[in-house]
């Protein structure tokens, strides 16, 4: 585990450090304005899910991923982040309780080797460790070194989730659904399959502007909007997607409650967008409490991660620490 590389490369010259960055939010979506084409009706409109079918499948499968880090040492000014990745899928049968169906997990040490003294690099080099660089016009500052470390993590966890997501999608069983934390349009295999379906709680990307956006961020709970296409960014693959609200935002904040669905982008999908709603709204029950994101977190996703947690190695589980200097008394 980690505690090999990192006590071979702190042998080796580098100072220790016990830095543990601010918890993540998980995956985000781009932060930008991409626009969007309407599939369902001209305009973004709200639809209510009252007296809507929910769809009821007999067996679902969550998958949800973490990304642990921090800072164990420096070589200068250059940072040394010991990273752990990890996904996993937990299949809900008729019986109602989850179980583990596949699981996946990856250490990373993440830094810049040219930076690094020639000890301390081979030291790292030789510790059988995968070694993720930080971009050069990042790596001279930690101010921006350590933000570029989050930025390769969250990488690295992307595409962790993604291999086990598309692994598991020849076992599904007919009619049976893969419900992913975070964006399925990344994936070609996902975004394509008729019973895949992302739910992305981050909403860094914009995709209206003027009234439709305020539609869009005032949707009402327990509904949803309209079937829009995300226009394409870069590998992005194409999907239709919609808004739902979870719980009432008034009181709180435009985003309470808010999460962005992902589907492939198929008639079948526009058809089925109020039953696969009504469907997720009875997922947030029981509530995924103490997350501070639990608004917007379906339960089951909850549990995936829950699940992951613990399981995660002692050593890069953030844990408190003391800051006061050592006197020595």
């Amino acid at each position: 585990m980690a505690r090999s590389w990192v006590e071979a490369v702190l042998a080796a010259g580098a100072v220790p450090a016990s830095a543990v960055p601010e918890a993540s939010l998980g995956r985000t979506d781009i932060e930008t304005f991409t626009g969007a084409d309407p599939i369902e009706e001209p305009e973004l409109r709200a639809h209510s899910l009252a007296g809507v079918q929910a769809l009821a499948p007999g067996a679902v499968e969550f998958l949800d991923g973490i990304e642990l880090w921090r800072v164990v040492g420096y070589a200068g000014v250059t940072p040394i982040v010991c990273a752990h990745v990890a996904a996993a899928i937990r299949r809900r049968g008729p019986d109602r309780r989850p179980r583990t169906v596949a699981e996946d997990a990856e250490e990373l040490a993440i830094t810049r080797l040219e930076l690094l003294p020639d000890a301390v690099r081979g030291a790292l080099e030789r510790g059988g460790v995968r070694v993720v660089e930080i971009p050069a016009e990042d790596a001279g500052q930690p101010a921006r070194a350590l933000p570029a470390a989050r930025v390769e993590v969250e990488k690295a966890r992307a595409a962790l989730e993604r291999r086990v997501a598309e692994r598991r999608l020849e076992a599904l069983a007919p009619g049976e659904w893969l419900v992913i934390d975070g964006v399925i349009s990344d994936s070609a295999a996902l975004s394509a399959h008729p019973r895949a379906l992302g739910v992305v709680k981050s909403h860094g990307a914009q995709y209206f502007e003027g009234v439709e956006l305020e539609r869009a961020l005032t949707l009402p709970a327990d509904h949803r909007t309209s079937v829009f296409r995300p226009r394409s960014r870069g590998a992005r693959r194409e999907i239709h997607s919609w808004y739902l609200r979870l719980w009432p935002w008034e009181g709180n904040d435009l985003l309470y409650g808010l999460i962005r669905l992902e589907a492939r982008a198929h008639p079948d999908t526009v058809a089925t967008a109020s039953a696969l709603s009504a469907w997720l709204v009875r997922e947030r029950a029981p509530l995924a409490t103490p997350d501070r994101r639990w608004d917007r977190l379906l339960y089951p996703i909850h549990d995936v991660e829950t699940y992951l947690r613990a399981r995660a190695p002692r050593d890069v589980v953030p844990y408190p620490v003391s800051r006061l200097p050592r006197t020595g008394s």
